[in-house]
């Protein structure tokens, strides 16, 4: 049931995404495949179930194997076996249950008793041989379900090889000429019997119109007609002037404004035809008055209505003739202005193709009038884009002499695809392979739809994010002070989201690309998940689902544990008794669980187990004897300094030759600021396995020692009252442990005197000693007692040859 919703959805997706919802074909697949049942239903039998779906299975498979198979419609034949393959699936899932709730009763019950031990009572017996009768059926069902799912499968991919053979075939069948007499002497021939079928339908849309002009329906039909009038002429300018005033008042000035502009405007053309279109099948129909044909063929013409608005929106939007300043491509207005027609006149072409295709198909037209019909359509639509591309190429002939605009190499690409396409398209109907022809045509009119939306939802997405991600607009702004984000991690999600989005676009647009093939974005995204599915390594099964939901879930858990970070940080640790270090080392040690939990979580939504990852730890087991010791000792140490806390963020340390303060204690190393403000990076197993200074450990006291030389002839107790003074007026000396003085030393030619006094902490010693030398300066030069004054002797050479001699050479 899952697979079928994602399956729905994203085909939803694709086809909201890129305006496709006028494919007939596609639309009819789509419905009959949600026509299914939803889920099993409890109160039928499964096995009485699953031999109706194989029934349904085995006629499928003889009509396609029959020769009369080209009468029923592959498309409905694959839709039937997707079908059985969605029901087989829901009974698997509804029956796997039961059997694990099976299984788990005669667990409990335990094994039968042995030959000689005493025999179970007769009641535990009977429900023993039940639960044996009720397994044995589930078995059977289970099996035959996943027979039933796998039988689907291949029948589907069967249907779809035959079709392309048949698509292939219709492709190299070649009729006659347009430029022979057979052609025209073949439709002349079947003219009076297609007259006759026109007629037809002619008498039923007039009995349609007529039914609608009766008392009862005239006046919704026309309130219909006007409704549909006004939404093609003043509806339209009006919403486009709404939403234009809406965007300049609420949306900033940027690249975001223009693409929101052409989406909008896309969308105001395509609602506003194809609404109006609806309104007039609705007035027609208004009391279900039309014929159950005729009824089919409005709903044809409406969906065709709402795809030709789309291509004629979107040409509008892109070209922007109006407003050069809106426009996404880089064009010029010349350029702009001489092809302001085309997506008019390519949607009005696409509008005629899809009336006089359904019109064919309800009057049942002869096969002349169907390829003369098809040739036309390859004409018209091969020369419209060839007309196009010869006033691109004269414009740029005529412009040669100004700036060129410069383009990417897939325009020049496409253009040239484009040109070849019609000169090949003209060919081929000229030829008499008219199907190929046709097939050229709606291709080039199909691709330069997909192209052109893709574009315009890539700029729509990039700007989006952009704007949004911004570290200087006013969202980027609320992100960094709410989340604590970077500008430069706003950048870099920007550009993450945004090539993801563009990589998910192009997927959506390759299987669209794919629809006119028999494929589809479903058939794609079934064949990518098929493939994941199946792709194991050793005991690990990797899922894309479960791969993305574990992406939410890791993006998430990251997410609430940098918000509860930021709240441990700055609103309830600063308001304990803890110092920064201990506030530190728990933050980090709270987000190396916290990370390992969500890591954990990722991998259970994922649906990893541990026992599957036993051979990544078997590998790295090797890897951790032999390269990874040192990675795994300095994590270690890091945990064991964060729990211990012999060193933290905050302290003094010094070791071989580094000093300096502590600023991060990170998994593999801990960082430390030196004096000059560099920071070296140190190891965390040197931490334990070395000896390690810690000056602020322990709430340690600064200790400041001043020794001042004194003559020998110094008043001792005269300076020694000098110095306690000094030292006891002080502010940031400590009373306890008191200051002293001390006479160290007396020598022959100077008295040593030494003051000790206690700060609170060692980075204030400098400080504070620096202050106590000039205060005592100051006292010493007022009381007027000098400090002794090293004497020198110095030795000269006065011999007769010595540097001083007069027979010394100058």
């Amino acid at each position: 049931m899952r697979i079928l919703i994602r399956q729905l959805f994203i085909t939803s997706l694709a086809l909201g995404a890129l305006g496709l919802g006028a494919s007939s074909a596609y639309a009819q697949s789509s419905l009959q495949s949600s026509s299914a049942p939803a889920s099993a239903s409890s109160t039928q039998d499964p096995a009485q179930a699953l031999i109706g779906l194989n029934k349904q299975l085995d006629t499928i498979k003889t009509t396609l194997s029959s020769k009369t198979a080209t009468g029923t419609p592959l498309n409905d034949l694959r839709s039937q076996a997707g079908t059985v393959q969605q029901q087989a699936n829901q009974w698997l899932e509804t029956l796997t249950p039961q059997m694990d709730s099976v299984q788990s009763r005669l667990t409990v019950l335990g094994p039968p008793p042995a030959a000689g031990a005493p025999p179970e009572t007769a009641a535990v017996s009977q429900q023993r041989r039940q639960l044996e009768r009720d397994k044995s059926k589930l078995d059977s069902e289970i099996k035959q379900a996943q027979l039933l799912s796998q039988d689907a499968i291949k029948l589907t991919t069967e249907i779809a090889e035959t079709r392309n053979e048949q698509f292939q075939m219709q492709l190299a069948m070649r009729a006659n000429s347009p430029l022979s007499l057979h052609f025209w002497s073949d439709i002349a021939n079947s003219f009076p019997d297609d007259t006759d079928h026109l007629k037809r339908i002619g008498g039923l849309l007039a009995d349609g119109v007529n039914d609608a002009w009766q008392p009862g329906n005239r006046t919704p039909f026309l309130l219909c007609l006007l409704g549909a009038v006004l939404l093609i002429v003043p509806g339209r300018w009006l919403v486009e002037r709404a939403a234009l005033a809406v965007v300049i008042r609420f949306m900033p000035e940027g690249h975001f404004r223009r693409s929101a502009l052409a989406v909008i405007f896309t969308l105001t053309v395509t609602l506003s035809i194809g609404l109006a279109f609806w309104l007039i099948h609705q007035g027609l129909n208004w009391n279900d008055t039309l014929d159950e044909d005729l009824e089919t063929l409005a709903q044809s013409i409406v969906r065709s209505a709402f795809f030709s608005a789309f291509i004629a929106g979107l040409g509008r939007a892109l070209l922007s003739y109006h407003h050069p300043s809106w426009r996404l491509p880089v064009l010029m207005d010349g350029t702009a202005r001489a092809l302001r027609w085309f997506p008019w006149l390519l949607g009005g072409a696409f509008l005629l193709l899809g009336v006089l295709e359904h019109v064919n198909s309800a009057a049942g037209s002869s096969l002349p009038a169907t390829v003369c019909t098809h040739a036309f359509l390859a004409l018209l639509i091969s020369g419209l884009i060839g007309t196009a591309l010869v006033r691109i190429k004269r414009i740029k002939r005529h412009h040669d002499h100004e700036k060129q605009v410069k383009h990417s190499l897939w325009v020049g690409a496409l253009a040239g695809v484009a040109t070849l396409a019609v000169a090949v398209a003209w060919l081929a109907v000229l030829s008499g392979y008219i199907a190929f022809a046709f097939f050229i045509s709606w291709q080039m009119l199909w691709v330069g739809m997909i192209v052109a939306s893709l574009y315009m939802l890539i700029h729509l997405q990039h700007d989006l994010f952009e704007t949004l991600l911004t570290p200087k607009g006013r969202s980027g702004q609320k992100l960094q002070s709410a989340f604590n984000i970077s500008p430069n991690a706003l950048e870099q999600s920007s550009t993450i989201l945004s090539a993801i989005c563009r990589v998910l676009l192009l997927l959506v647009a390759v299987g669209t690309l794919l629809m006119p093939f028999g494929g589809g974005p479903n058939d794609l995204f079934s064949h990518i998940g098929n493939v994941f599915v199946g792709l194991k390594v050793g005991q690990l099964t990797i899922k894309p689902g479960a791969i993305f939901n574990a992406l939410i879930v890791f993006v998430a858990g990251m997410l609430v544990v940098r918000i509860i970070k930021r709240w441990l940080a700055e609103q309830l640790l600063p308001k304990t008794r803890f110092d920064l270090g201990m506030q530190m080392s728990i933050i980090t040690l709270l987000n190396y669980v916290a990370v390992v939990i969500v890591f954990a979580l990722s991998l259970k939504t994922a649906d990893v187990s541990l026992e599957s990852l036993t051979w990544i730890a078997s590998a790295l087991s090797v890897g951790i004897g032999f390269g990874l010791q040192a990675i795994v000792s300095n994590f270690i140490s890091g945990l064991i300094l964060l729990a211990e806390q012999p060193v933290k963020v905050g302290d003094w340390v010094s070791m071989s030759g580094v000093e300096g303060d502590v600023k991060r204690i990170n998994v593999r190393a801990t960082e430390i600021q030196l004096w000059d403000r560099s920071t070296m990076i140190v190891p965390n197993s040197q931490f334990i396995t070395q000896n390690v200074r810690n000056v602020t450990h322990g709430n340690a006291l600064g200790r400041v020692k001043i020794t001042l030389p004194m003559p020998l002839g110094t008043d001792a107790a005269k300076m020694r009252e000098i110095m306690m003074e000094v030292l006891t007026g002080s502010e940031v000396t400590l009373e306890t442990p008191a200051p002293y003085v001390r006479l160290d030393d007396v020598t022959s030619s100077a008295m040593t005197f030494s003051g000790v006094a206690y700060v609170h902490s060692p980075r204030d010693a400098s400080a504070v000693k620096s202050d106590l030398l000039f205060e005592m300066l100051s006292r010493l030069e007022k009381a007027q007692l000098p400090l002794s004054t090293p004497q020198s002797m110095i030795v000269r050479n006065l011999g007769p040859l010595g540097e001083d001699s007069p027979a010394a050479p100058g």
